[in-house]
């Protein structure tokens, strides 16, 4: 039987943590946690299942990531952020697939559902809900592309999908939804090349809202429709702005 590494990113989890670790500490062999600089209780939770976090300062999702794989004891590891949480049908299913992780070449997807201010939702931007992001896989083969965001593991030849859910429960305030759209669009500016003018600023957050509230059915998603649409308007203004604004030499942090 193959064993299994769990890796997980925390910074300020405490909301989360626990019921982030809770399900896979009957599949793990062993759990890494990489921790950022946790001024909660995320690091003594940790600590309270007997697992030392190691500290590793944040620079990309993908860095941190692939930080945490590389110190996996095992070759086969599974990735999940502090704020996701397997049901029981993916726990099961992973048990029974550890005796079958022999292709170290297939990348494992699991079915993802979004949450946002604690409601369900039907997409957030970039991706609908559920989506079906690559999870388990060998590290002999894969790691985590460097993009500053939206980041996915690369090197599997082929996927399988395991069955069960994974809950992303992000964004538990308003003020969280507005400040990561704002770190996370000056990292992509930062690293990233983006052709911006007057107009993209004022047009896109237009296209963008229409798009998610309309046909990404954000709208059937009463009140948080507002919120997760709002965010794809803001994103994309902010974007839009701060390429624009990069070209001008002006300063974004």
């Amino acid at each position: 039987m193959s064993k299994l590494s769990v890796c997980i990113l925390t910074f300020n989890s405490g909301r989360t943590l626990e019921r982030c670790l809770r399900p896979v500490l009957s599949i793990a062999d062993e759990i890494v946690v990489v921790d950022s600089g946790s001024t909660d209780e995320s690091n003594a939770i940790s600590k309270s299942h007997g697992i030392s976090p190691h500290f590793q300062v944040y620079e990309t999702h993908a860095k941190q990531m692939n930080f945490a794989i590389s110190l996996a004891a095992h070759d086969w590891v599974l990735c999940l952020d502090s704020d996701e949480f397997l049901d029981e049908v993916s726990i099961a299913n992973i048990c029974s697939l550890k005796p079958d992780l022999i292709d170290d070449g297939v990348g494992y997807r699991i079915t993802r559902y979004w949450h946002v201010l604690g409601e369900k939702v039907r997409a957030i931007y970039p991706v609908s809900s559920p989506d079906y992001p690559v999870r388990l896989f060998n590290r002999k083969k894969v790691r985590f592309n460097d993009q500053p965001v939206d980041d996915k593991p690369m090197g599997f030849s082929s996927v399988a999908l395991i069955h069960g859910a994974v809950v992303h429960d992000t964004f538990f305030s308003l003020d969280e939804v507005f400040s990561k759209a704002n770190s996370y669009t000056t990292r992509l500016v930062k690293n990233k090349s983006i052709d911006a003018s007057v107009a993209s600023v004022f047009l896109s957050p237009l296209f963008a809202f229409a798009k998610w509230y309309f046909r990404k059915g954000a709208w059937r998603d009463g009140a948080i429709g507002l919120v997760t649409a709002g965010y794809a308007a803001v994103y994309s203004f902010l974007k839009y702005l701060k390429a624009w604004a990069k070209k001008r030499d002006m300063p974004l942090k």
